[in-house]
């Protein structure tokens, strides 16, 4: 990793750090919907609690994703400094890594008090390497959601980035089974929710914390979420390019 991105990561940080309530959104409403659904109602049984302790971790993981990082871009655009750095030699990679690498350190640090929750009030097992496996695909699960904020965050402008990743951010988390498990969903979120890439990122936690067999139709889509929004951000961070610098 070189300096520069060394660098950028530790300001974008240091940033999330000095303004720190978009880390405690993340952070602790999961923990409450944990005190409050989880803990009287599964909280005793093994795989159900860890199930809901996964789903939780990446609701709040998801919202530094999609809605941290889509505010975030969309207020770069908006500062004075942000063209003059696009112009630098070093070229955007840098600063977009660190970026990056920000978000997930946000969204690492947001399931801290979902975990503690689950410690302490469920019965919810774990063993070290499958909790590190979780982490990972965690982190595997959010890449399409850091796309969709950085296509988000490159239209529109910061006002506008807040109100449409809100928007997107709860139908996503209900559809793909974060707050309530895929078998007490209606018949037709059922039907729509493996295609949504909450469901997929969901699959692959359950899969790695609970032993939970993985729905196939779920993990191709959201293979196919990436790729695609892979294309779309990568298009419209080279429109906002042609239209600052041509």
């Amino acid at each position: 990793m070189s300096n520069l991105v060394v660098a950028h990561t530790r300001y974008f940080l240091i940033e999330q750090l000095r303004v720190p309530i978009g880390i405690l959104a993340s952070a602790l409403f999961p923990a409450i919907s944990m005190l409050a659904f989880v803990v009287p109602f599964a909280g005793g049984e093994p795989k159900a609690a860890t199930m809901a302790t996964g789903s939780l971790m990446f609701f709040g993981a998801m919202s530094g994703a999609l809605i941290g990082l889509s505010i975030a871009v969309a207020q770069d655009r908006e500062q004075p400094w942000n063209p003059y750095l696009r112009t630098l030699p070093a070229g955007p990679f840098p600063r977009f890594a660190g970026r990056i690498l920000a978000t997930i350190a946000v969204m690492l640090l947001s399931v801290i008090p979902v975990l503690l929750v689950a410690a302490v009030f469920t019965e919810a097992t774990i063993t070290p390497v499958r909790l590190l496996l979780g982490l990972g695909m965690l982190v595997a699960g959010g890449i399409p959601f850091m796309l969709i904020g950085v296509f988000i965050g490159f239209m529109l402008t910061s006002k506008a980035a807040i109100a449409v990743s809100q928007i997107l951010f709860f139908p996503l988390a209900i559809l793909g089974g974060l707050l309530l498990p895929p078998t007490m969903l209606p018949d037709f979120v059922e039907v729509v929710s493996p295609y949504t890439p909450t469901r997929g990122a969901a699959e692959l936690i359950w899969w790695a914390i609970a032993d939970h067999s993985p729905n196939t139709v779920a993990l191709v889509a959201l293979a196919g979420w990436t790729v695609v929004m892979a294309v779309a951000a990568g298009w419209a961070y080279r429109r906002d390019e042609g239209r600052r610098f041509s």
